[in-house]
């Protein structure tokens, strides 16, 4: 069994776009209930299944598995829930930790968020200038839960 150990913040400004270069990402959510997601994410020429258990503070129980970039297709086409998730991906390492920076797209385009996975909740790491609130623990930022709620309409 996997652990994903993450913390989220909203990004101030654009700061950050000249630091790396965005690969569009399309996933969707076959399960968006908060005890289980499934996940099916097409990123360049791969494709991902990924399962995750419910949030306890910033970590959960995760699990990914390559699948076929056609079936990924497939999936996104005909069995993933409404609307499909789009947004460019930014990888920025900074001071030893590699951020993710999404830039949405679709109903939620406008938010921008930044991500940083760790060892341990506990664990210390330096805040970019363009790093702002942190949304860790606040579930309208969570990809699948912006599928019932786009920023578009907060």
């Amino acid at each position: 069994m996997g652990l994903e150990i993450e913390r989220k913040f909203l990004v101030r400004n654009d700061d950050w776009k000249s630091m790396g270069k965005g690969v569009l990402l399309r996933q969707g959510y076959l399960s968006s209930a908060p005890d289980r997601t499934v996940r099916v994410r097409i990123e360049d020429d791969k494709a991902m299944l990924t399962i995750k258990g419910r949030n306890r503070g910033a970590t959960r129980t995760e699990w990914e598995y390559p699948v076929p970039v056609v079936d990924a297709q497939a999936m996104l086409d005909t069995l993933c829930e409404r609307p499909v998730i789009e947004k460019y991906r930014y990888r920025i390492s900074w001071q030893g930790m590699m951020w993710e920076v999404d830039e949405f797209l679709g109903e939620n385009a406008g938010l921008v968020v930044a991500e940083i996975e760790l060892e341990s909740e506990q664990q210390e790491f330096a805040r970019p200038e363009w790093v702002g609130e942190e949304v860790t623990h606040d579930p309208r930022y969570f990809n699948a839960n912006l599928l019932r709620h786009p920023y578009s309409r907060w």
